[in-house]
């Protein structure tokens, strides 16, 4: 994916990030792009602490989509996937990623908060502990900025979140 479309994809995926908090969720947004690099398949909001949006993301891309398919297929997300998500990423066989703001950034912005434990282990560690090569690109420095905003907003007021149940 050249480096404008990107930046492109990763917008759309802060603006899920922002329909996710406008419903009383973290704000994390991802999004599920074609192989042509510009068809967008699929976008998801995070929905609580195990229904990360990559996550859900790629169980409902794995569940609609032939796996030789989604290899060519690209996940855009505004922050790099936890553990979790980058192994459901992984047995998914989304061949792609592309992230706006690394887990270690995040991390700077929550501090120790309870509703968001992160782990520190790259998804690119995660990734190269199994047996096919996921290509990954970020962070990416055009839109790192914006994303960040969003979270930097979040985490600093009184988070009060909804309990949903996923569908």
């Amino acid at each position: 994916m050249d480096p404008r479309a990107a930046e492109q994809h990763l917008r759309r995926a802060n603006e899920v990030a922002r329909r996710s908090l406008s419903l009383g969720r973290h704000p994390f947004g991802a999004i599920l792009v074609a192989p042509d690099g510009a068809t967008v398949l699929a976008e998801q909001g995070n929905v609580d602490s195990v229904n990360h949006a990559e996550s859900v993301l790629a169980r409902t891309a794995a569940q609609n989509y032939a796996p030789a398919y989604l290899w060519q297929c690209t996940l855009v997300t505004t922050v790099e996937p936890c553990a979790m998500c980058a192994g459901t990423q992984y047995w998914a066989n989304i061949g792609r990623l592309v992230y706006g703001m690394t887990e270690k950034r995040l991390l700077e912005l929550t501090g120790n908060h309870e509703g968001n434990p992160t782990m520190d282990l790259p998804c690119r560690r995660v990734f190269a502990s199994g047996q096919k090569a996921v290509e990954v690109t970020g962070p990416v420095a055009g839109v790192e900025e914006e994303i960040a905003a969003l979270h930097r907003d979040f985490w600093a007021a009184p988070v009060v979140l909804q309990h949903t149940t996923a569908t």
